[in-house]
């Protein structure tokens, strides 16, 4: 009988955009053997679902997560004797709390040092400096590896079946014609508290996007519907898609347009063209991953209206 595979819980970050950027190491995580327990927000089980881990959904209170935790800890310890005398958890954030959820689980993790939590983890290992975050992500893995490899050039995102017969579905009730174009207006943050929206993004859709004749569509998530309605009316709008059949939906398109978000992050990870429109945001550390991405950024602020579409007629070229 095949010994088991030794078991790894995994904390996930709580932003669309961050959770992607780790996709690699997870994936190289899986591929040496780990069987990975994902723990995150309620919208990485549908993001991640093409990938088949199971993502147990992120509970609120501090009382609560340690009890989740110490409930998934004694379920590896059932299916993998060896799960308590190694290093067993990843913890990808890098708050104090979600160290310490860990430490009162039982569960001894590697995480970044940071906020003086070092001594809530199995093993803390230093954050990089001047990084992107995937390449942060990445290093995570490879101390937990005890092995360094390249990184790979794209993020590879698989889309689950019923995601893509979510999306083919959604795209024939909306009468959306092959070809579409999907625009990201919303930016869920700032950066170093400057807004990370594109203010020209609804005059561009209303006065540049039409000469292009074809469908464009726009997916809000929760609170950006009256945004959406309100400043993109001639986008066809699918309200309430989660966010694995918005995957599909992305994987099919021409292009994507979109501010420094989550969406952006997932097209890039699907190998969509995608262009990338920054402001205040730090490509050197934040940018899309993969070689599909076309960063726009104007000298010290946005890009001009007059840049992007150029930018779309090189893309649609």
């Amino acid at each position: 009988m095949p010994s088991p595979r030794p078991t790894l819980i995994v904390r996930l970050r709580n932003w669309v955009g961050d959770v992607t950027l780790g996709l690699p190491t997870l994936q190289r995580l899986a591929d040496a053997g780990f069987d990975l327990q994902l723990v995150g927000k309620g919208w990485a089980r549908e993001l991640l679902a093409g990938h088949g881990w199971p993502v147990a959904v992120l509970a609120k209170s501090l009382p609560d997560r340690v009890r989740q935790l110490r409930a998934l800890r004694r379920q590896a310890l059932a299916a993998d004797p060896g799960f308590g005398r190694r290093l067993n958890a990843v913890c990808f954030p890098y708050s104090f709390s979600s160290a310490l959820d860990m430490r009162l689980a039982g569960l001894r993790a590697i995480g970044h040092a940071h906020e003086g939590r070092g001594l809530l983890l199995g093993r803390s290992v230093a954050r990089p400096v001047g990084r992107h975050e995937i390449e942060v992500y990445w290093q995570l893995g490879s101390e937990l590896l005890g092995a360094d490899a390249p990184l790979p050039p794209r993020i590879d995102l698989r889309v689950a079946p019923r995601h893509a017969e979510a999306a083919r579905a959604l795209r024939e009730r909306h009468a959306i014609a092959p070809g579409y174009l999907v625009i990201c207006p919303f930016a869920g943050g700032t950066f170093e508290g400057l807004d990370k929206t594109w203010p020209d993004f609804a005059d561009f859709v209303r006065h540049e996007l039409p000469a292009f004749g074809r469908d464009v569509v726009v997916v809000p998530g929760p609170g950006e519907e009256a945004l959406a309605r309100e400043r993109f009316a001639s986008a066809k709008r699918l309200e309430g898609v989660n966010l694995g059949t918005y995957a599909a939906l992305l994987r099919d398109a021409a292009l994507m347009i979109s501010n420094d978000t989550g969406p952006g992050h997932v097209a890039a990870a699907l190998g969509t063209p995608l262009l990338s429109v920054l402001g205040p945001s730090d490509p050197a550390q934040w940018r899309a991953w993969g070689p599909s991405v076309r960063l726009l950024q104007g000298a010290g602020g946005w890009p001009g209206r007059g840049q992007v579409r150029d930018a779309v007629t090189a893309a649609l070229a």
